[in-house]
C-alpha cells in the first residue's frame, strides 16, 4: 500500500473542511481528501446565506439571543458567543479574499430568515451563496504551497495506535488502497441526510465521517437530533430540492391547496418561526386534511427570478412558473446538528482527532439549528480547528507517528448480498419511523431492523464506495435511532409524539461511544446558562 505522511489531515473540502486547510497551513504541510470533486459538498449547495451582525442596527448579542433562543435550552453558550463575535471577522476576510456578496447601493443587501430577530443574512449571487463560497475557498487553497487536495479519495477508517488518531486509511479511485499518516486529523467530512428516503443532501452526505468516528472510539453527542427543512420541491419521481428559507424571508406564504394560509394556527410568527416547528405545522395540516396538499406562494414577491436565479431554474425544469404557479413543498431531512463531541476548539475524545463543521457537535446549534448559522459555523470553528491543530502538530518534535499494520479481515461466508435493496429499506424505515415526528414502538422496531440488517452487513470486505457508503449509512442510522429512542421527551428537532406531557427535565445532552462492540448511551446536563435563556 501507498503511505503518505503530512503534518495535519483534512477530510473534507465543504467550507468547515478548506477553511480548516487554510488555517492549519499557517503551521506546516496539510492533504485535504475529497470523496469527489473538490467542489462537491453540502456548502456548494446551500441557497441562503451566512448570518453575522454586519447592519449597524444589528449587535452579536442579539444574534447570540436569537441563537439560543431557537436552541431550546441545549446550546453551550460559550460556543454561540465564539460564533457570533467571530462571524464579522470572518465575513470580511472572505470578502477580502474576493467573495461577491449582494449589495444594493454599495452597501450589504442583508436578508432575514427564520428565528432571526432582524436581517442580517449575507449572500453571494442571489441563492447560490454555497457555489461562490466554494469557488474563494478552492482558489484560496490552490493558491497556497502547503495544501494538497486528493479529489476522490474515500475515507475508509480512521486509523488508532495507542489511544490516538494518527491518520486515515483511504481509497483513491486511481491509486487504490492507501494509508495517510498525520500528527493531527481533521473531520470535516459533512452531514448525513442520504440516510432519509425524503432529503435535501446530495448524494455524499452519507455519514462516512461519523461512522469512522464511531468505529475509532471517538464520543458522537445528540445524534437523534437531525433538522429536518420545511419547504423541499415535492414533485413525483423527482428528488427533493432544497427551497431556501430566505425565500419565505422574503414574504412567501405557505398555503393549502384551497389557498387558506395556515400557520398562523401554529405560531405567531407564522412562515418565520423556527424550522422544526414549521416542518410539524405541515405535517399535522396534511394529517388533519387528508387530500390535501401544502404549496409554497411566491408569486406576490416582485423580481423572484433575480433574487433566487437557482430556485426559478429549478422550478421551471418541473413545469412550475413561479411568477404563475405555486410550488408544491413538503419536509425533508436537512442537517444533522448531532456529531462528533467536540470541545471549544474543535478536539474530540479522541486525542489527535479534531472535527468541525456539521460533522461535528460544536454546541452553536443546540436542540435546534437556526438559519444560516451552518455556513458561519463551519468558517469560525473551521479556523479555530485548523489553527489549533496546526499549532498542535508543530509542537510534536517526534515526527509523523507511523507504524506497522496487518489487515486481519475476512470475507464472510454468509450470503451475497442485495446492497440496492438494502439501501431503498433502509432509507424508508428511517423516514417512516425516525422522522419529522418518532414514537417508541416505531424507534424500537427500527433498532431491531437494523440490527438484523447490521448482522448480514457489517461484516461483509466490501472494495467499492457503493458498499462502504451502505455500511456506514447503516452505522449513523442505528446511532441516531438508538439516541432518538434513548430520549423520550420532546425538544426541539427531536419530536416524540407518545411523550407523556408530565414535566420532564428534558435539558440533557446524550452521548454515544463504542462499547464492547456496542454502544453506550450517557446522559449529561445541558450547559444551566442555556437553559434559563
Amino acid at each position: 500500500m501507498g503511505h503518505i505522511v503530512t503534518d495535519v489531515l483534512v477530510i473534507g473540502t465543504g467550507v468547515a473542511g478548506a477553511r480548516a486547510a487554510l488555517a492549519a497551513s499557517g503551521f506546516g504541510a496539510v492533504v485535504v481528501l475529497t470523496k469527489t470533486d473538490v467542489g462537491e459538498s453540502n456548502t456548494s449547495y446551500a441557497q441562503g446565506g451566512i448570518a453575522a451582525a454586519m447592519d449597524p442596527a444589528d449587535t452579536p448579542d442579539a444574534h447570540y439571543a436569537d441563537t439560543m433562543r431557537v436552541g431550546a435550552g441545549l446550546n453551550k453558550p460559550a460556543a454561540v458567543r465564539r460564533l457570533v463575535d467571530d462571524a464579522a471577522v470572518r465575513i470580511r476576510e472572505l470578502i477580502d479574499w474576493g467573495w461577491h456578496v449582494d449589495r444594493v447601493d454599495g452597501h450589504l443587501e442583508l436578508g432575514r430568515e427564520g428565528g432571526h430577530g432582524v436581517n442580517r443574512i449575507v449572500h453571494a449571487d442571489g441563492d447560490w451563496t454555497g457555489r461562490e463560497l466554494v469557488r474563494v475557498l478552492r482558489e484560496r487553497m490552490e493558491a497556497s504551497d502547503r495544501v494538497r487536495v486528493f479529489q476522490h479519495c474515500f475515507l475508509l477508517d480512521l486509523l488508532v495506535f495507542d489511544g490516538a488518531c494518527t491518520g486515515a486509511v483511504t481509497y483513491h479511485e486511481k491509486y487504490g488502497h492507501q494509508l495517510i499518516w498525520a500528527k493531527q486529523t481533521i473531520l470535516a467530512s459533512g452531514g448525513c441526510g442520504r440516510v432519509w428516503r425524503e432529503t435535501t443532501n446530495p448524494s455524499i452526505a452519507t455519514g462516512d465521517g461519523h461512522a469512522a468516528a464511531f468505529r475509532a472510539g471517538a464520543t458522537l453527542c445528540d445524534m437523534e437530533m437531525m433538522q429536518f427543512h420545511p419547504t423541499t420541491l415535492y414533485v413525483a419521481g423527482a428528488g427533493r430540492a432544497l427551497i431556501s428559507e430566505a425565500v419565505r424571508g422574503e414574504g412567501a406564504y405557505l398555503v393549502d391547496q384551497t389557498g387558506e394560509r395556515f400557520m398562523g394556527e401554529y405560531h405567531p410568527d407564522m412562515e418565520l418561526a423556527p424550522r422544526d416547528v414549521v416542518s410539524r405545522a405541515i405535517r399535522d395540516h396534511l394529517q388533519k386534511n387528508e387530500a390535501n396538499r401544502v404549496f409554497l406562494d411566491v408569486r406576490h414577491i416582485a423580481g423572484f427570478a433575480e433574487r433566487f436565479p437557482q430556485i426559478d431554474a429549478l422550478c421551471k425544469a418541473f413545469q412550475i412558473d413561479p411568477g404563475k404557479d405555486r410550488i408544491p413543498v413538503r419536509p425533508s431531512a436537512h442537517y444533522m446538528i448531532g456529531g462528533v463531541d467536540t470541545d471549544l476548539d474543535g478536539r474530540s475524545s479522541l486525542p489527535g482527532l479534531w472535527s468541525c463543521g456539521e460533522a461535528a457537535c460544536s454546541g452553536v446549534h443546540g436542540a435546534n439549528r437556526i438559519a444560516s448559522n451552518s455556513l458561519l459555523e463551519g468558517l469560525v470553528f473551521g479556523a479555530i480547528a485548523g489553527a489549533e491543530a496546526g499549532r498542535v502538530a508543530s509542537e510534536m518534535n517526534n515526527g509523523v507517528p507511523v507504524h506497522r499494520i496487518k489487515n486481519v479481515n475476512q470475507a464472510s461466508a454468509r450470503t451475497e448480498l442485495d446492497l440496492s435493496d438494502i439501501h431503498n429499506s433502509m432509507h424508508s424505515v428511517m423516514w417512516r419511523n425516525v422522522g419529522v415526528a418518532r414514537n417508541e414502538g416505531r424507534l424500537r422496531e427500527t433498532c431491531d431492523i437494523l440490527a438484523f440488517w447490521a448482522h448480514y452487513v457489517l461484516d461483509k470486505v466490501f472494495n467499492d464506495v457503493g458498499g462502504w457508503q451502505v455500511q456506514n449509512q447503516l452505522t449513523v442510522a442505528h446511532l441516531v435511532a438508538t439516541a432518538a429512542l434513548a430520549r423520550a421527551d420532546s425538544i426541539g428537532v427531536h419530536y416524540r409524539e407518545d411523550a407523556t406531557g408530565h414535566p420532564v427535565d428534558s435539558h440533557y445532552h446524550l452521548t454515544i461511544t463504542r462499547h464492547d462492540y456496542g454502544t453506550r448511551v450517557e446522559r449529561l446536563p445541558a450547559d444551566p446558562a442555556a437553559v434559563s435563556t
